[in-house]
């Protein structure tokens, strides 16, 4: 095993490789070559895109969205430098346990991957739902208002062609929302609409009147961030890995549980009411957790030809191109390749983050241009990246729409993730829980996995109110 994991790394290494990143056009790549370039150009999408997150509140990509709440916020306070420390410095922790989580589980992982199906899927959507808790305001109508905004999130799920009848579902007969509302248009029009809003009418920067010489400060603040908060930042990187493991759910469900606990992580009510405001720790979870479901999302794949995610079904397809058939041979025959996968998330992570800390000055800069020279700059990416998502003009119809949406939200002080987060998990509830019950019918209830997962999803629930019931009592004590 030690012999093979070397063995992969010097196969990473090979000037080769690098000649196949410098010629990604070339036909009759060696295996490696190849998946050095697919593997390495995509396992740093997520770090590259949690800067456009925390500069301008526009998500990079849908998997980096639950990093603006407090990403955005902190940039907005003048505190750019450190929230993009944070990002990169837990992406990169999130990325070296994913990518040993995938050298460690290729062993054992049959058993754990096989546990699961769709009952138990099903469950993990309830249990992602269930942090709508943790991202609503306190009290009950902060719960309410909560749990209100992930109903409409789950109601928008529904849009489109149902997956077992083949109904169309309120799409206002257009053919456009027959595949459901796309997430990357909703997204950019839930968060950076009201951003661009908020900057217009505010006629500042993004940082306000902080002085640009202290916005580029306090990026190596964020990198000790992860250390005094190592234990969050393993935990969420642990959730995101285990989310990549699962197949079907992919990266926005693990950036959001992760945001989910990390908010949990609070000790008092109060505390927890800084979340969305700022709070580090808000871009630590989701940090951590989006690059870590990479190296859990290849573990199905490469052990079983399932892939963990759709960007893993595209590397399942460079598999077959290339004349190699997951399973046991790449566990034993072909095992220096599988691990040369290994190394190459890990040195790509390394190179890419390295790279973002020399530009580092130059990005926070950003934040203290005057908004009416950045604002149409950010639209021009707004628009540009809805309606790359789909190729319509459709996608900035519903970008504007939602933007109307996200503003009026922010004016009335309704909280957006909870929308997002019944968005994405929608639609996986409703194909898990279909199956579950046509398959075992009301059996699955008892599955002992399922108990687990129920008991959690009730604890989760459960936690705000206990947090504020034991911050009352210690508030009647000391009086």
């Amino acid at each position: 095993m030690l012999d093979a994991l070397l063995q992969g790394l010097f196969l990473v290494l090979q000037w080769t490789t690098t000649l196949a990143l410098m010629l990604p056009f070339i036909y009759n790549m060696q295996p490696v070559e190849a998946f050095a370039f697919l593997l390495g150009m995509h396992s740093v999408v997520a770090t590259t895109g949690d800067v456009t997150s925390i500069l301008f509140g526009v998500p990079g990509e849908a998997t980096t969205a639950a990093i603006i709440l407090d990403g955005h916020a902190m940039a907005k306070k003048g505190e750019a430098g450190r929230a993009l420390g944070a990002a990169l410095a837990s992406s990169l922790v999130g990325a070296l346990i994913g990518a040993a989580a995938l050298a460690l589980a290729i062993p054992i992982v049959r058993p754990l991957v096989l546990t699961f199906g769709s009952p138990e899927l099903f469950m993990l959507a309830i249990v992602g739902l269930a942090f709508i808790a943790s991202l609503s305001a306190q009290g009950a109508r902060g719960m309410l208002r909560g749990f209100l905004a992930g109903g409409l999130g789950l109601f928008l799920a529904m849009v489109g062609q149902d997956p077992q009848a083949g109904v169309a579902r309120f799409t206002l007969d257009t053919l456009y929302l027959w595949q459901g509302l796309d997430l990357v248009p909703v997204l950019v029009g839930l968060f950076a609409i009201p951003e661009i809003i908020d900057l217009v009418v505010r006629g500042t920067s993004i940082a306000g009147n902080v002085p640009a010489g202290r916005i580029s400060h306090g990026a190596l603040e964020g990198v000790k961030d992860v250390f005094r908060h190592w234990q969050l930042t393993i935990r969420c990187a642990l959730i995101g890995t285990f989310v990549g493991i699962t197949p079907g759910l992919g990266g926005a469900v693990a950036q959001w549980m992760a945001y989910g606990h990390a908010t949990q992580s609070a000790r008092t009510p109060e505390e927890r009411q800084r979340f969305g405001t700022g709070d580090v720790r808000g871009v630590l979870g989701p940090g951590a957790a989006c690059n870590s479901k990479e190296g859990g999302a290849l573990i199905p794949t490469v052990a079983f030809g399932v892939p963990g995610s759709t960007s893993m079904a595209i590397l399942l397809g460079g598999f077959f191109l290339l004349g190699l058939v997951p399973g046991p041979d790449m566990l034993t025959k072909h095992l220096p390749l599988t691990f040369s996968l290994v190394w190459t998330i890990v040195l790509a992570n390394i190179i890419t983050v390295g790279a973002c800390f020399l530009l580092l000055n130059r990005l926070t800069a950003l934040t203290a241009v005057p908004g009416h020279l950045l604002v149409p700059v950010i639209l021009v990416l707004v628009f540009i990246g809805s309606y790359t998502s789909n190729s319509s003009y459709a996608d900035i119809v519903v970008t504007l729409v939602f933007g109307a949406v996200g503003y009026f939200m922010v004016l009335a002080g309704w909280p957006r993730a909870p929308l997002v987060l019944g968005l994405v998990l929608g639609k996986i509830a409703e194909n898990y829980l279909y199956i579950s019950v046509a398959r075992y019918e009301a059996a699955w209830l008892m599955r002992p996995v399922v108990l687990v997962l129920l008991a959690i999803a009730i604890g989760v629930i459960l936690y705000p109110a206990f947090q504020a019931w034991r911050a009352r009592a210690r508030k009647e004590a000391h009086a």
